[in-house]
């Protein structure tokens, strides 16, 4: 999945984030936020639970049905996030096995759809499902959630560092951190020399050039680190989760 590639599902509603295992408990203490805490927990995570889906042969529309049912079921079914264990550390553990859960309910159901109220439905929107490289989608179910969860991570990540730098007026630096690293990470291109991009950039000198890419990586590394921390439970569980966060990057 390319960085341009990326799907906006709308703002971050930063009021509620304070780790993501609180939007958990504060489904379970207040009812009166059921629709936000579904829109948000729709949006930060439709796309891995999507991927998981349809890697275990649900077609797309049986997949956009069962996620937008999924995440209604994590909010508005208690038996469900009561059972949420933090021990786990990694929220995205906790929602796979929450997801598996539900669809062995919905077997035993025989059905693969669930009505829910229309007083409290947060439609999906999936104009253009998500497309996983080829050798994603021949991996395991579990592996392709994992790639979706990450790559969707990095990409909100990247949007955040993007506007940073924009909304500062250093523009150069950003083109510098995309042109330098994130195409060639993400795409598999040659990264140009510092020479090219002193050239190409108006950049004095290739040493200034480095110290200017190192602050943009070092930045983008505590955007990303705020990310991870949202979804993790503690220190240790947050410094392995960024370990494969820079190493998927690479």
């Amino acid at each position: 999945m390319k960085y341009h590639d990326r799907t906006d599902m709308g703002g971050a509603r930063e009021t509620f984030l304070t780790t993501h295992w609180s939007l958990v408990e504060g489904a379970k203490e207040n009812a009166d936020k059921d629709r936000v805490l579904i829109g948000l927990l729709l949006e930060r995570y439709w796309k891995p639970v999507y991927c998981y889906l349809r890697r275990k042969s649900y077609d797309n529309e049986q997949a956009k049905d069962l996620t937008q049912d999924f995440f209604h079921e994590v909010v508005l079914s208690r038996s469900l996030i009561e059972r949420a264990d933090q021990s786990k550390g990694r929220f995205r553990s906790f929602l796979l096995h929450a997801l598996n859960q539900y669809l062995v309910d919905q077997q035993r159901k025989e059905s693969a759809q669930k009505r829910i109220p229309p007083t409290k439905l947060v439609p999906l929107e999936i104009g253009h499902p998500p497309v996983l490289p080829q050798r994603v989608r021949q991996l395991e179910p579990e592996k392709c959630f994992d790639y979706a969860w990450k790559t969707d991570l990095l990409e909100r990540a990247l949007v955040d560092l993007k506007k940073w730098y924009l909304g500062r007026g250093m523009d150069t630096h950003w083109h510098l951190f995309r042109d330098r690293l994130l195409q060639p990470s993400l795409e598999g291109l040659e990264a140009p020399s510092f020479s090219q991009l002193c050239k190409q950039y108006g950049i004095e000198n290739e040493a200034k050039a480095s110290n200017m890419l190192g602050t943009v990586r070092r930045q983008f590394q505590n955007i990303l680190t705020k990310y991870v921390r949202q979804t993790v439970l503690s220190g240790d569980v947050a410094e392995a989760e960024l370990g494969e966060m820079f190493k998927f990057l690479k």
